[in-house]
């Protein structure tokens, strides 16, 4: 029997973002023996605004991109999502990317990594009300990550990685205990 499969969705699609940086640290902490974990990047993934003619709900994809999208999401038992905080709230493409799917997000385990000036609250409060319309199984460990202007170089990205996100390895270990437990529940 395979290991269950986390994925990280990363959130924001910027060109100038650190959530790459922070989704690979997070991948090589939160990965166990007995649990896979990888990187999923938005940037990376084609999935144009809500461009489905049916609603999500009805689970009727058209589309290439959906089909695709659909299929990626339903190999993983859990996600945690990444992402900075913008004006208090979260990533369009994040937003887009959760409500293109409905039923595939249902009962799963989901954690909220939330990062910026302080942490990314606002945003983690935000997203919580989507998760729990989309019936997430939301765990109740989330991490939110606050970046120090001292951790970062000129271009906004960090000068240390692993010195800098070290503060939170312990938050990172029982998050993976908690998907652990819920998943062989």
């Amino acid at each position: 029997m395979s290991n269950p499969k986390i994925g990280i969705i990363v959130g924001s699609t910027r060109p100038s973002r650190i959530g790459p940086s922070i989704a690979d640290w997070l991948q090589k902490h939160l990965k166990t023996p007995d649990l896979d974990v990888d990187v999923i990047d938005l940037a990376q993934i084609n999935l144009p605004l809500l461009d489905e003619i049916a609603m999500p709900s009805d689970h009727h994809y058209e589309l290439e991109h959906t089909q695709q999208w659909s299929q990626l999401i339903q190999s993983y038992q859990g996600f945690v999502l990444l992402f900075p905080q913008y004006n208090w709230g979260y990533p369009a493409p994040l937003k887009n990317a959760l409500d293109c799917l409905y039923d595939e997000w249902r009962g799963k385990p989901v954690s909220m990594v939330s990062y910026g000036g302080h942490g990314g609250f606002q945003a983690a409060l935000a997203l919580s009300l989507v998760l729990r319309g989309l019936k997430f199984n939301r765990l109740s460990t989330n991490i939110e990550i606050s970046l120090k202007a001292s951790d970062l170089d000129h271009t906004g990205h960090f000068k240390y990685a692993n010195q800098s996100l070290a503060p939170y390895e312990f938050d990172v270990q029982q998050l993976s205990a908690a998907f652990s437990h819920v998943l062989a529940n």
